[in-house]
């Protein structure tokens, strides 16, 4: 994601100049007593969610810190290289990424209405 450029300090008074905060802050308060909030989603939360891990695991998987990938996930970071591949793979084909994990369980089902478990064969 591209930095976005700061605003000088003309363009930042005529912004604060054509915003009423109060209705604003008024607004936000009623939002969020009636709970509606709004969660926003990176295509990095996406993908990570899409292959079903956590930040931790998808951390590991890219070999990046948990924290880097949380500022991917807030966007005051962006992935690159092989990084940004390993995301736009998990976010279209996450079962791919989930096998090259070579500390992922496949899921377990119940066999034929006994409480023995079995993995699922790919």
């Amino acid at each position: 994601m591209p930095q976005k450029k700061p605003m000088s300090d003309t363009e930042l008074a005529a912004f604060e100049a054509g915003q009423d905060f109060d209705a604003l802050l008024a607004q936000s308060a009623r939002e969020m007593g009636a709970g509606k909030t709004r969660k926003v989603y990176t295509p990095v939360v996406a993908a990570r969610e899409n292959a079903g891990l956590s930040q931790a695991g998808f951390a590991e998987l890219l070999g990046v810190s948990v924290r880097t990938l949380q500022q991917w996930e807030q966007g005051r970071r962006e992935p690159t290289g092989a990084a940004k591949t390993l995301i736009a793979i998990a976010e279209k084909m996450p079962e791919a990424l989930r096998a090259a994990d070579p500390n992922y369980k496949m899921p377990r089902r119940v066999v034929s209405g006994r409480a023995k478990a079995k993995q699922i064969k790919a």
